[in-house]
């Protein structure tokens, strides 16, 4: 198959949507030039995402056949190319939505959805989506659309992928910088499909607004701009073209959309045929909020790896200098145990059946491998459901779905869940973590893939607050994903603004040291608001997820 040339178009809009469109037009010529046949653009191109209240959204929106549509379509027509565009639209039943358009080459309308999950003001002037959108099979490829938001978490990305998507068009209208290093790349490498992204630059606020909005949000005003980086990536997360912070680029790549259709890890595993989802029904049920109180403000924690002397030795020593939680590579629990002798900490080891947890006392608890890579593991699996208690009367279990599940285990300090590495490139197993309010994941694992640690797991603890303690065998990097307080943007930071919206405090214990210590912060998942109305856990698109949640 020929190569398909893609191009991501980052521009700068306002709230003159004459000039909006000037410059949309403008640079559909410029890509179209560079020989784009698919042309993604960013998110509410037609007008800054600022309205005095929702009657004011509606009428300045789009609407069918309106001038804004047709010219996009027209250029579409004009250059035999697919055009991507998400504006605000008022429907024709009332609701107005935040509206991904594909029009094909023909200037046709190929398909149309509105974006399933809102953050902050757009709550206050957009209706979130009554459905899933489309999946559009075209000869560049299968095509999938969604918006900002809904790419810093991972049900809609995921959704479009099980439902066949290779490509996945992501317009984007966000001055955070972590989309660009975190949350566009990993729904490429989860899913193993292409992603184009298009940001914003500029102001992403009506400038005459900015110091009283700055000042209100506590944010610097410089940072209230789109932040650019419009990027295509691989199906591996290798991010193959990438635009500047700052400044209207077209970012152009050549892509072979088939790539996509190989699941297949170097293990041999195929990420979408090893899923389960009879036990991701609760990512489908309705948001109850948490239920269970914040834990510790700050829990000491290690990670420790090596040959089972240097195990033993370094755990004894990290829980006499005060680390709470110790995870480990493979060792036997018995021999942790005793390492612990005379302290109040806990450890975490891989086993052939999954994690256990050990105190001086021996083994506490035990989390079965959910994803096992062999049909006699899943038969076992499923056969160790949770039906008995666990010993300690520390331990609590949830049960989720049939068989096996996430289990909880209550400690002094907060919610603990451990999952094993065979689990930790599934998104749905920590969702069902946050569902179960834990507040630490412990993840001994083995890396397959260089996106599990640099991409996959730092996801993993950001889109669930979920603080994450990652350890892999020695000749692997290991790292802490620790919560910050500087988070949502309706709280006063502690620190300078960085940009960085919901990314962890990253601990990294490189390849060749055997331990390495960090304070983790159990209080902070508890803390899920990431904006005003957008509970990262909560507004997850639960009533539009049955592509995860059925076979």
């Amino acid at each position: 198959m020929a190569p398909t040339r893609v191009a991501a178009v980052q521009l700068a809009a306002s709230q003159d949507v004459e000039a909006n469109l000037a410059a949309c037009l403008r640079l559909i010529d410029e890509a179209a030039a560079q020989g784009a046949q698919l042309i993604v653009l960013p998110e509410f191109c037609n007008h800054l995402s600022y309205y005095t209240d929702r009657a004011e959204a509606h009428r300045i929106a789009t609407r069918p056949g309106d001038p804004f549509l047709t010219a996009v379509a027209e250029r579409a027509r004009k250059h035999r190319a697919y055009v991507k565009i998400n504006v605000t639209h008022a429907h024709p039943d009332g609701r107005t939505g935040g509206t991904n358009f594909m029009f094909g080459p023909d200037g046709t309308v190929l398909g149309q959805c509105d974006k399933q999950t809102l953050m902050g003001a757009e709550n206050d002037h957009l209706d979130p989506a009554g459905e899933v959108g489309p999946v559009l099979d075209t000869p560049l490829g299968r095509l999938g659309m969604y918006a900002c938001m809904e790419g810093v978490i991972n049900e809609v990305a995921r959704g479009l992928a099980l439902r066949g998507a290779q490509v996945l068009l992501n317009s984007l209208n966000s001055f955070a910088t972590d989309e660009a290093s975190l949350h566009i790349p990993v729904r490429a490498a989860e899913n193993k499909v292409w992603v184009v992204a298009a940001n914003k630059v500029g102001p992403l606020l009506p400038e005459e607004h900015l110091p009283r909005l700055s000042a209100a949000l506590g944010v610097p005003a410089e940072w209230l701009h789109g932040a650019g980086e419009s990027q295509i990536v691989a199906p591996d997360g290798t991010v193959v073209a990438k635009g500047p912070r700052t400044g209207e680029a077209v970012v152009i790549a050549d892509i072979d959309p088939s790539l996509a259709d190989d699941k297949r890890r170097p293990d041999g595993t195929d990420i979408f045929a090893a899923r389960r989802p009879e036990l991701y029904s609760p990512i489908a049920a309705p948001p109850h909020g948490r239920r269970h109180a914040p834990g510790a403000a700050t829990l000491p924690v290690a990670i420790v790896r090596g040959d089972t002397a240097t195990v033993v030795r370094e755990t004894a020593r990290a829980a006499a200098a005060g680390a709470r939680l110790i995870v480990t590579t493979e060792t036997d629990p018995a021999l942790l145990a005793a390492a612990l002798d005379g302290t109040g900490a806990h450890a975490v080891t891989a086993t052939p059946t999954g994690p256990v947890l050990v105190d001086a006392n021996g083994q506490l608890a035990h989390q079965p491998v959910l994803h096992p890579q062999d049909p006699d593991d899943l038969a076992r699996t499923v056969a160790d459901s949770p039906d008995s208690p666990v010993s300690s009367p520390q331990s609590t279990q949830d049960r989720r779905g049939e068989g096996a599940a996430v289990r909880v285990v209550e400690m002094a300090w907060g919610r603990l869940v451990m999952v094993a590495g065979e689990d930790s490139i599934f998104p749905e197993v920590f969702r069902l973590a946050a569902l179960a309010d834990a507040d630490v994941v412990a993840v001994p694992f083995s890396a397959v893939e260089q996106w599990e640690l640099g991409l996959g797991l730092p996801e993993r603890a950001a889109e669930n607050r979920l603080n994450v303690i990652a350890a892999a065998p020695v000749e692997q990097d290991s790292a802490v994903f620790a919560l910050s307080s500087d988070f949502t943007l309706w709280t006063a930071w502690q620190g300078p603004f960085t940009g960085r919206i919901s990314h962890p405090v990253i601990t990294t214990v490189p390849a060749g040291q055997v331990s390495g210590r960090a304070d983790v912060a159990p209080a902070q998942a508890a803390n899920r608001q990431v904006s005003r109305q957008t509970d990262l856990v909560d507004g997850r698109p639960w009533r539009l997820v049955q592509a995860l949640t059925e076979r």
